[in-house]
């Protein structure tokens, strides 16, 4: 299936911790091709002038020296949420998400940077997190190397618009499994998870295992990362399953429009890739150059009965936009207050309901030894004969979802020891 809009060329980067894996891939509307990829050996322990110099010549040889980079983070260094936010519309998504970001992530006050994507046309959303002073270190590198960057992102947030480039990823749900230096990194998506990423310390199988129980698929065969991405129709013969992540950070970099856009690099560092990025400008100055020419065509005098119209008017209506800005001020204060009374109104309620729901939904024999409920989660430990069962019976609830354990089960004779994390369904937003 092709798709006219997949059009462009990119470059993606993996910091890998074995050095830097460097892609270029340009896509079109049917085909994918990748003229080059490449490993910048031990970066870390290289002058920056060195390794960038050996960066730029690779960008040369493939006619990419113009582009900025698409960075993907080591999934050992970021957090991925997904988080539901049903009824919140878009305009308040990024307000929503402030009240909970506290909760996302174990960083240091002021050193959490954090970025959202909506996934497609559902009610979550992903989030992406790391440390800000990790990103400014390895921001510094890259462009004492002379590293252009337009973004930092995630594996996921790439791996996703890579997926949509010449159609759709398969319904029925999927996994993808890259082995890396921390262990197999997973990517998978099903009607239960729209965008499952995780990181699993173990072997092949047990990511496998992982990822089968996440995704909510009884019958499901993880298949290598590379193989779920759009399949090149060129490619070099070092591009091997290593460069899976780099590979698709290149897909991003060239159609950005696919890809979730999760980065977290400030605004006011990222760099443009186009080499027209000052036509524009360059247009805009024509124009106004033959505004100004054909002003001077204008009689003296018609140009002073203008300005004295102009600022009559402004004169007249500016009492009365500053009064409509005071009302819409007061208004929106009244509103906010409204709503965090009646956000403080409910919250007792929600509580009860929710220690209520916890009551029914963890049956006897099932008991309990410790239960933790904040305004957006619920975190429950203890035993049971069948904890398995437990995850059915409170996401089927009206007021958790998502759930998940938290750690491993361990069996102790006929009991099973579990510790289940959840999201709150009716908790305030």
């Amino acid at each position: 299936m092709s798709n006219w809009l997949a059009f462009g060329t990119g470059v993606g980067i993996e910091l890998a911790s074995n050095g830097l894996r460097v892609v270029v891939a340009r896509v079109r509307p049917s085909s994918v091709e990748v003229p080059g990829a490449h490993l910048i050996e031990n970066h870390h322990e290289r002058p920056a002038a060195e390794w960038g110099r050996e960066y730029a010549e690779f960008l040369s040889r493939h006619g990419a020296a113009h582009l900025a980079a698409t960075v993907i983070l080591p999934r050992r260094d970021v957090i991925v949420r997904v988080v539901a936010l049903p009824g919140v519309e878009s305009k308040d998504t990024e307000a929503a998400l402030r009240l909970q970001i506290d909760t996302m992530h174990p960083y240091a006050e002021g050193d959490a940077a954090w970025s959202w994507a909506r996934i497609g046309k559902t009610n979550s959303i992903l989030v992406a997190l790391a440390r800000q002073s990790y990103i400014d270190r390895q921001l510094e590198l890259l462009t004492e190397a002379g590293v252009k960057v337009a973004s930092f992102t995630v594996s996921a947030a790439a791996v996703y618009g890579a997926l949509r480039l010449h159609g759709a990823p398969p319904a029925e749900g999927f996994a993808g499994l890259l082995e890396t230096e921390a262990g197999v990194e997973v990517y998978g998506e099903s009607a239960a998870r729209p965008v499952y990423s995780a990181s699993v310390p173990d072997s092949w199988e047990r990511a496998a295992l992982v990822a089968r129980s996440e995704l909510r698929l009884e019958r499901l065969e993880p298949r290598e990362l590379t193989e779920v991405l759009p399949k090149p129709v060129a490619a070099p013969d070092n591009l091997s399953s290593t460069f899976g992540t780099a590979y698709a950070a290149a897909l991003a970099s060239a159609c950005p429009r696919y890809a979730l856009s999760a980065n977290l690099l400030p605004q006011s560092m990222r760099q443009q890739s186009s080499r027209l990025i000052y036509a524009p400008t360059l247009a805009l100055g024509a124009l106004l150059m033959a505004g100004l020419a054909g002003l001077g065509f204008y009689s003296r005098y018609e140009d002073k009965r203008y300005l004295e119209a102009l600022h009559n008017e402004i004169q007249t209506l500016e009492p009365r936009v500053k009064r409509l800005e005071q009302v819409d001020k007061r208004m929106e204060q009244t509103r906010q207050r409204m709503r965090t009374l009646d956000a403080f109104q409910a919250r007792t309620r929600n509580d009860l309901d929710a220690v209520k729901e916890v009551t029914r939904v963890v049956p006897p024999p099932a008991w309990l030894n410790t239960m933790e409920l904040t305004r957006t989660t619920l975190t429950i430990a203890g035993e049971s004969d069948q904890a398995t069962g437990l995850l059915k019976s409170i996401d089927s609830s009206a007021q958790f979802q998502n759930s998940e354990f938290v750690v491993p089960l361990n069996r102790v004779g006929n009991t099973e020891i579990f510790r289940i994390r959840a999201a709150r369904e009716g908790g305030p937003r």
